[in-house]
């Protein structure tokens, strides 16, 4: 009676419980439906239902136990239609009445779950750990970048703290939509609008429905933190009645899409055409189109800073605009 209610009890579960003789033929199996022992007919041995390799590790995991007589523990991998299914098997042997070995009993319990689990988790850490050295490679850049143009220990680390806030403020929003990247209206509100004394009445910025990926949404984020920056200490934002105009669209190329993203300064102190080494021009003009594959051009006009940028169909996404209700 308590093992036809432990039995009934199983039949809720991923588990089936099988019992094979000393030959390793099957006896009886119960709740194999949901598993690969859904085919054993009493008679049958692993040669019959599974395939090779595998029908050769189970033969060979259960002689061990007769060999033994102490249970084993192993998981098993079975290509059921179009499907790889994992199995936590446990094979122990079983005796009679008198103690005597009169073949094995087990368990077999589906772990698939938890294998895709795992995988999964696998997949996230390796994509975690590419994208820290990414990060750290970034962060070694800008401090060599930082102490070139640096005169002094204090100058070097306003302006390093300035931009590992930068590279922070952008990695929130990248890691918030889940490492799926930035929209670009996002990364503009954040990076700019803390540097305009007026906010963002002073920033024209039409929104364009574009995602960039998490490298790109880095990359331009300190691109723009570079650019306000400057503005605010020496250019259109460092005066009353300073303005910038930040344009964005999509080129077609062909069959490429390339984005082209656009800085334009005015109303700000007339412009110097030679530069300055205050300016971060080796992250604009070299590190940020390199990182996103695209190209820059920094131009000293008079009336203010323009600064445009490229970047390729691989490092954003258009997104679909909202139907009209």
């Amino acid at each position: 009676m308590l093992g036809q209610k432990i039995l009934r009890a199983i039949e809720n579960t991923e588990m089936s419980v099988f019992a094979q003789d000393l030959d390793l033929r099957y006896s009886w199996v119960s709740n194999a439906s949901r598993s690969w022992l859904a085919g054993v007919k009493a008679g049958l041995s692993d040669d019959d239902i599974l395939s090779g390799a595998a029908a050769a590790r189970s033969m060979e995991m259960k002689r061990e136990v007769l060999a033994s007589g102490k249970a084993v523990r192993y998981e098993m991998s079975i290509v059921q239609g179009s499907q790889t299914r994992w199995y936590d098997i446990s094979v122990d042997i079983d005796r009679d009445d008198d103690g005597e070995a009169c073949g094995v009993i087990g368990t077999s319990f589906d772990i698939t779950d938890q294998k895709r689990r795992e995988e999964t988790l696998k997949t996230l850490l390796r994509e975690l750990s590419h994208r820290s050295k990414n990060l750290l490679a970034i962060i070694q850049s800008l401090a060599s970048q930082t102490a070139r143009h640096s005169l002094t220990v204090p100058e070097f680390l306003v302006r390093f703290r300035g931009r590992i806030q930068s590279l922070s403020y952008s990695q929130d929003i990248v890691t918030d939509a889940d490492w799926r990247g930035a929209d670009l209206e996002s990364l503009v509100t954040t990076q700019v609008e803390r540097y305009a004394p007026d906010g963002m009445d002073q920033i024209e910025f039409r929104p364009i429905g574009v995602y960039l990926s998490p490298t790109a949404s880095l990359h331009v984020g300190l691109a723009l933190h570079e650019l306000a920056v400057n503005a605010a200490s020496y250019g259109s934002l460092s005066v009353p009645g300073g303005r910038v105009t930040i344009g964005a669209h999509v080129e077609k190329v062909g069959d490429e899409a390339t984005l082209v993203v656009v800085w334009q300064e005015r109303g700000g102190p007339r412009v110097r055409p030679e530069r300055d080494a205050r300016f971060g021009t080796s992250t604009l003009e070299r590190i940020v189109p390199n990182a996103v594959g695209g190209e820059a051009r920094l131009e000293y006009l008079p009336e203010g800073i323009r600064y445009t940028l490229t970047i390729p169909e691989a490092q954003f996404e258009v997104m679909p605009s909202p139907r009209a209700s």
